[in-house]
């Protein structure tokens, strides 16, 4: 630990900016950065040396699409992103995020959280109440949340597949306003699952037009397979109509039939920027994608609480149409089984922790079942609550994505506290990025690299007093081993701490050292600049 003061000499430092790394002294007072001088330039005198020989010293990694909107609830330490050297989680992405919850709306709010968040008795009503829960649990990595539209729609009027009327549609914009209010970062849409699903363009610009200039709305796009392109022109629509910034969650374009077109959807982006739009995506480093195993069904069949779709699911002439529909396609519904089939669906994760681990093609085969029928066993045997790794993408359209220049980093790491075995993304996106990308194919210089982790995040979400190492700013630093930087995470063992990271710093306080946290929760509940 190093309170007070403390030089970090002898480093290369990657400051955020982009430009190339160079020797730097580094000095921190009471949690500051308050000089960077050339190496040699601030003398020892009798204060603490931290030596950072051999090691790039950068600013804490900003993750941009994190789910651990639960993580300071836990009793245990979600160490899962600041052994990657993260120090900063943007949450409450894809439509879901823990506040606002209506009283009458309660039970449907849990019963879709639950979904993919470990059980949370839901204690608050709205963001002050929520932030003052959070602060009491402390927080291991800074926490910017984001409010989802998916939680704003079901406190206004429920899990219904329909419009909202005029007064619900107020009841939102208030909702929403109150949550900029107690400083959320911005609005998340995740327009495959419900509620969102159920949405139109115009409800989504009538509520993105409260953002204002300043304020993100983020979106998990209606369809990332075949309707790609036209998902991306929808956000572009929603922003230009707002008048808001737009970040399009974890750019990528499903189905070995879309592989090598992703520059269409990079050339769509790029284009709107060029226009004026002011717009920008995320990616994660990994060829399959992760998220809710009820995200195989179709939307009408996910409406109203968990108990509804439980029931339709154990009707039999449900199962057909489920299995007409996976087989045919639904207008406007991204169909995973399609384009991953079932051999490249894996159950991650359920709440028993039966069948983790086997594609659903071979938990059908145990079964001696159909495939869709092992399904639909999986969802009621475990009420719903399983997740799924879909391997889906392609290799060099990641790299495509990666290499962009207004792409940024997020694991798109899914809520901590279920155990099973969660997509290696949770625990190795950062390393591997550096180490797989950077360091070994050479995509881009360092520290370019180090800037989309860093600044450019924080001026994406507007983030306060992090991202550069320059005087004044926060001392969230991170010191890593360029060569040895390295994941080790895989799909079937993904709990494995990174390698080559020598330590991170939170506010001038050393958290993790050589792949272990130290125990102190530093991390603070952040506010927009």
């Amino acid at each position: 630990m190093h309170d007070g003061e403390v030089l970090v000499r002898g480093g290369l430092v990657a400051d955020g900016s982009g430009e190339v790394p160079r020797e730097r002294d580094v000095l921190v007072r009471d949690g500051r950065i308050v000089a960077v001088e050339p190496a040699g330039g601030i003398p020892a005198t009798d204060r603490p040396v931290l030596d950072a020989t051999g090691l790039v010293v950068a600013p804490g990694f900003i993750d941009v699409h994190s789910h651990a909107d639960n993580a300071p609830l836990l009793t245990e330490h979600d160490t899962s992103k600041i052994l990657q050297g993260v120090t900063t989680e943007v949450v409450g992405n894809c439509g879901f995020s823990l506040a606002p919850c209506a009283p009458q709306h309660q039970e449907t709010l849990t019963s879709l959280l639950q979904r993919i968040f470990p059980p949370v008795p839901l204690e608050w009503r709205d963001w002050p109440e929520l932030d003052a829960r959070l602060r009491a649990h402390g927080f291991v990595t800074n926490y910017a949340p984001l409010v989802g539209h998916g939680t704003l729609r079901i406190a206004a009027f429920g899990m219904v597949d329909r419009a909202p009327d005029d007064d619900e549609t107020k009841l939102m914009r208030r909702s929403l306003e109150d949550a900029l209010d107690a400083g959320v970062f911005g609005m998340s849409t995740g327009l495959i699952y419900p509620p969102g699903v159920y949405s139109t363009t115009d409800e989504l610009v009538g509520l993105a037009e409260v953002l204002g200039p300043d304020r993100v709305y983020a979106t998990h796009m209606r369809g990332e397979s075949d309707g790609l392109l036209d998902s991306i022109d929808e956000a572009l629509l929603i922003g230009q109509g707002a008048g808001c910034r737009v970040h399009i969650s974890h750019l990528k374009w499903f189905g070995r039939h879309n592989w090598g077109r992703i520059p269409e959807a990079i050339g769509r982006i790029g284009a709107a920027a060029d226009a004026g739009t002011a717009v920008t995506n995320d990616v994660y480093p990994y060829t399959a994608a992760s998220t809710m195993l009820a995200a195989l069904l179709p939307p009408t069949l996910l409406v109203d609480s968990d108990e509804a779709v439980l029931e339709r699911l154990r009707d039999p002439a449900q199962r057909d149409r489920i299995a007409q529909a996976i087989e045919h396609g639904l207008p406007g519904w991204h169909n995973m089984v399609q384009d991953c089939g079932w051999g490249g669906i894996l159950v991650s994760t359920t709440a028993s922790h039966t069948y983790e681990g086997l594609t659903l093609e071979q938990v059908a085969q145990e079964l001696d079942v159909e495939p869709v029928d092992a399904l639909i066993r999986i969802l009621v045997e475990e009420r719903m609550q399983a997740s799924m790794v879909t391997f889906g993408l392609s290799e060099d359209d990641v790299v495509r994505v990666l290499a962009h220049e207004r792409t940024v980093i997020g694991s798109d790491g899914l809520p901590p506290g279920r155990g099973g075995r969660p997509h290696p993304r949770m625990f190795g996106t950062f390393p591997r990025y550096l180490g797989r990308y950077v360091r070994d194919q050479n995509l881009l210089p360092l520290g370019d690299a180090v800037r989309r982790l860093t600044a450019t995040p924080a001026e994406i979400f507007r983030i306060p007093e992090r991202g550069r190492v320059e005087p004044g700013y926060v001392a969230d630093l991170v010191a890593f081993d360029a060569g040895r930087i390295t994941d080790h995470c895989d799909y079937l063992d993904p709990v494995q701490t990174p390698s080559g990271i020598a330590w991170v710093m939170m506010a001038g306080q050393t958290v993790a050292e050589d792949g272990v946290f130290l125990g102190q929760r530093n991390g603070r509940r952040l506010t927009p600049a």
